[in-house]
């Protein structure tokens, strides 16, 4: 494994988005588990979860309790694994998602994301979301006195802007330490917040990392998996999965970068986590931006 950094904490450049494992059409526990113990033997050291990772309505934070149980259960040393989870959003079960981010929600959020995961503090807070009735410094306020209360370590903001960036850095400052946008070789609207990020330093965990490569949970039940395109012919001279080739790729765009492609099955956090041997060439990489689209 190869490492990167988010802030003063060094994590695996490859993360484990959790979010599969407890969302519509979810594996048994026993398999989620035994995903989160095969991302674990890989090296990785990120695990990505958030509070409205579930499936029912009477199951808010299954995803965290989930990861709690299989650290738990994991026979070597986690010490040094980040769980980073989110709060801000919610799901009613009927398969859409809620958004609330006023402060006295995010605070009793994070306390109780704190107690699933049976942390004293959480190691890394993301705000899921901004929600549109509530003023943003408002949610990111809440950010700043859960760190000056010691609930959480480190805060992070998610779905957002360059001009949410930079206020929320305002307010935060160095307890702002990662932004978590969708990016990917399909969904590239956010290179302006991954250029952003990589000049104020701060850690960018592109969601959904594999769109355009092959379908994700995290995109939706529409659209067949893509086949034939640049990522795919690199990939078939190299002997490696198109996956791989994708999340070298984003490696490659910055080194603030730290996919945490989603997973569901042993097999595929272990083939992602192998992604970091990867090093593209200059030409590789030509040919893969000139294959993007515009």
């Amino acid at each position: 494994m190869q490492y990167r950094t988010i802030a003063d904490t060094t994590v695996s450049a490859i993360g484990l988005g959790a979010m599969p494992l407890s969302i519509e059409h979810r594996p048994d526990e026993q398999q989620a588990i035994a995903t989160v113990h095969a991302a674990l033997d890989a090296g990785v050291t990120l695990i990505d979860t958030a509070d409205s990772y579930h499936w029912h309505a009477d199951e808010a934070g299954h995803n965290e309790l989930l990861i709690a149980r299989a650290l738990a259960r994991y026979g070597g040393d986690t010490s040094g694994v980040l769980v980073a989870t989110k709060g801000g959003r919610g799901r009613p079960g009927d398969g859409s998602w809620t958004v609330t981010g006023s402060p006295e929600h995010l605070k009793r959020a994070a306390e109780a994301s704190a107690n699933r995961l049976g942390v004293e503090a959480i190691g890394l807070y993301q705000l899921h979301k901004p929600d549109p009735a509530v003023p943003w410094a408002e949610s990111v306020g809440a950010l700043r006195d859960l760190l000056d209360a010691g609930t959480i370590r480190a805060a992070g903001i998610s779905n957002v802007t360059c001009a949410q960036i930079r206020e929320a850095h305002a307010i935060l400052g160095d307890g702002l330490v990662s932004v978590q946008n969708q990016y990917s070789p399909a969904v590239r609207d956010s290179e302006p917040e991954l250029q952003l990020s990589t000049e104020l330093g701060l850690a960018f965990l592109p969601w959904s990392p594999l769109g355009g490569i092959s379908r994700s949970s995290l995109d939706g039940p529409s659209g067949a998996a893509s086949a034939g395109t640049a990522f795919h012919r690199i990939a078939a001279e190299r002997g490696v999965s198109p996956q791989q080739i994708a999340l070298a790729w984003l490696l490659a765009r910055s080194p603030v970068v730290i996919p945490v492609p989603g997973a569901s099955r042993p097999a595929s956090i272990r083939d992602s986590a192998q992604a970091v041997q990867l090093k593209l060439s200059t030409v590789e990489l030509t040919q893969l931006e000139a294959a993007l689209p515009s």
